[in-house]
């Protein structure tokens, strides 16, 4: 474990129509955040849930092209490849009630987002490929 100390919070709304990992990402990268904490609720057009393999060590990607609300949305902000990266899972609803989830991918188009996003002072951490896992894990 390493200690981080905040140091700023960000709020506001990301754009309708955007894409929200694309958004967050950008958001990330022009604050010069590169340790952190995301937070968002809101709704949807369509959704891109990701799920990992781990026998394939491969992320599988469902669309779900239909309005959902956003319950909640969690993940932090690390760096990977020297960039600022967006680590996030949702969990959407319909209109039923029904729930979905995953890894936050790329093509989830925004309704109406409401984001907070926390930024920490100390030591980034950096992503790198984790030979266990497959996965670019936080080399501490």
């Amino acid at each position: 474990m390493k200690k981080v100390e905040k140091h700023s919070v960000y709020m506001g709304r990301l754009s309708h129509g955007a894409d929200l990992l694309e958004e967050l990402n950008r958001l990330c990268g022009e604050s010069n955040i590169q340790c952190g904490r995301v937070e968002a609720i809101g709704a949807v057009q369509r959704a891109c849930l990701g799920y990992y393999d781990q026998s394939r060590r491969e992320y599988k990607f469902n669309t779900i092209d239909a309005p959902l609300e956003i319950l909640k949305l969690s993940g932090n902000v690390s760096i990977k490849d020297g960039t600022p990266m967006v680590h996030v899972h949702i969990t959407l609803a319909d209109e039923n009630g029904r729930a979905f989830g995953g890894h936050l991918g790329p093509g989830t188009i925004i309704f109406a987002c409401e984001c907070i996003i926390e930024s920490f002072e100390g030591p980034a951490f950096q992503r790198i490929h984790d030979e266990q896992t497959g996965l670019p894990l936080w080399g501490i």
